[in-house]
């Protein structure tokens, strides 16, 4: 090959990396805040909409428009919600709500999950601070996930792990692993930590993490049981 095109070709091949590093942070939070908006304009354009339908002026029908005002007022709906609930007597009602839905089959399981799910994922348990490591999809390779919870193998008796291991870049979706806790590496990052890795695809993260499981722990798992007598 004609080492003037070998070069102008390795330079090219270059740029475009550079270029690639350059702009994959920024298309990624792009996606990230897209997402969000869209959903924030989905949840209030219906109100927009009525609105618009009642006052019919020219402004008011513009697309882009209604898109902003629903994205405001899906915030300011949540921001009073939340201000609301915050208060003694909003709490005594979002706790009266909460207990006719429990009363309610099938809506009682779906809200109380994921109601869960979301109080495990904003750190409102002591559980969702143990963020950590299990081999997935296969030995020898860590996905983060978090342990949501414990419970025993009602057989051997053996202490089992709940871990809820999130999609990189889309969090939304998961896997649910349940397998023993001893394959469980409990990490030093915080849960901040953790969704940055997650979001970013590990380009935002620690320059440590907890990979390989103390010796002490280890040695304990692997202790053979005591002879019978």
């Amino acid at each position: 090959m004609n080492p003037v095109l070998a070069h102008t070709l390795r330079n090219l091949q270059r740029n475009i990396l550079a270029g690639i590093v350059t702009i994959g942070p920024l298309f990624v939070t792009y996606l990230i805040f897209r997402f969000l908006l869209g959903a924030l304009a989905e949840a209030g354009l219906p109100v927009v909409k009525l609105f618009a339908a009642i006052f019919p002026e020219n402004w008011l029908s513009q697309p882009w428009l209604q898109s902003v005002l629903a994205i405001v007022l899906t915030l300011v709906m949540l921001y009073v919600v939340g201000r609301v609930t915050s208060l003694v007597i909003g709490r005594q009602a979002f706790d009266l709500f909460e207990a006719v839905l429990e009363r309610l089959p099938v809506v009682a399981k779906i809200y109380r999950s994921v109601r869960q799910l979301l109080d495990t994922m904003m750190g409102k348990k002591e559980s969702s601070q143990r963020v950590v490591l299990v081999d997935f999809p296969i030995a020898g390779q860590k996905s983060i996930g978090f342990l949501t919870r414990t419970m025993t193998d009602s057989t051997t008796g053996e202490l089992l792990a709940a871990v809820l291991l999130p999609n990189a870049i889309n969090p939304t979706s998961a896997f649910l692993q349940i397998l023993p806790i001893h394959r469980v590496t409990e990490t030093d990052l915080n849960m901040e930590q953790a969704m940055s890795m997650i979001m970013t695809g590990g380009a935002v993260g620690p320059d440590t993490i907890r990979f390989t499981q103390p010796a002490l722990a280890v040695a304990k798992d692997v202790t053979p049981p005591a002879p019978s007598a």
